[in-house]
């Protein structure tokens, strides 16, 4: 379904100027929309009205043990996706302020449902390595939780953004890592700091949760450190696949790998 024209979200005239305004980027700059592909911002009007507005649990398969609940707001796919990976990858900063907004309202929502009466709500990213960091020219993951966690202020929740976590050591690429090689890759590879803890309800906050193993170590270091994680909060899940049976002479559909989505409240 298409997203709703700018026409009807503003007025005539508002969206009038908007257009003129886009296409005045859109000469100059040649931005158009992730989303639609409309000249002007990278993200329209339009799209970013689509954006998902929820945040639902969505369990990796198989899930890490001793998990906290995950919640992401959909699918890593689509729109999301493309926002994501041009804000992560080719440093898009505009796309900062939506993925905020969708991580601020899963935060939200996990806040509604685990601890509706807290009074302060704590966002520890993941934290990536400097080289990488250096790299991208910028900390994808912090920009986007502190825009979170400045939304949500504006909701009156006291939200703030603390970074406790360090990395430790080299890991390998995990692109082509399963869930039980990723976790092993993963083990040992964040410790927290020396100095304050975090304090108040304290989640754990990713841009995509694949197998969970990464939201899992950073649980786990900060639980050796006594913090309590009453949960991971990220903008999308991937959808996961079995890997391939051991083949017997034949072929048949169950040796096959099969596409398996997380397992999503409401899918």
């Amino acid at each position: 379904m298409r997203p709703p024209s700018r026409a009807a979200t503003v007025g005539p005239m508002p969206a009038l100027l908007d257009r003129l305004a886009d296409a005045g980027r859109d000469l100059l700059l040649g931005t158009v929309c992730l989303g639609c592909a409309a000249p002007g911002r990278v993200l329209c009007r339009g799209c970013q009205a689509a954006l998902p507005r929820r945040g639902r649990v969505c369990w990796p398969t198989p899930t890490p043990p001793g998990l906290a609940v995950p919640y992401a707001a959909g699918a890593y796919d689509g729109l999301l996706k493309a926002l994501v990976n041009a804000h992560k990858e080719h440093g898009v900063l505009a796309l900062a302020g939506p993925l905020g907004r969708v991580l601020g309202d899963v935060a939200a929502d996990l806040m509604a449902d685990l601890a509706p009466t807290a009074a302060s709500l704590v966002l520890v990213p993941v934290p990536a390595r400097r080289a990488v960091v250096r790299h991208r020219g910028h900390d994808p993951l912090l920009r986007v939780a502190r825009e979170a966690a400045r939304r949500l202020r504006r909701r009156g929740l006291d939200a703030r953004v603390r970074q406790p976590l360090v990395t430790v050591g080299r890991v390998a690429d995990q692109s082509a890592l399963g869930a039980e090689e990723r976790a092993a890759n993963l083990a040992g590879s964040l410790r927290c700091r020396r100095g304050p803890l975090p304090s108040g309800v304290v989640l754990v906050v990713d841009d995509v949760l694949t197998t969970g193993s990464t939201a899992r170590e950073a649980q786990r270091a900060l639980e050796a450190r006594g913090v309590v994680v009453a949960g991971v909060a990220t903008v999308a899940a991937t959808r996961r696949r079995h890997p391939p049976r051991a083949r017997t002479g034949s072929t048949r559909v169950s040796d096959m790998d099969r596409s398996l989505p997380n397992r999503c409240a409401g899918d």
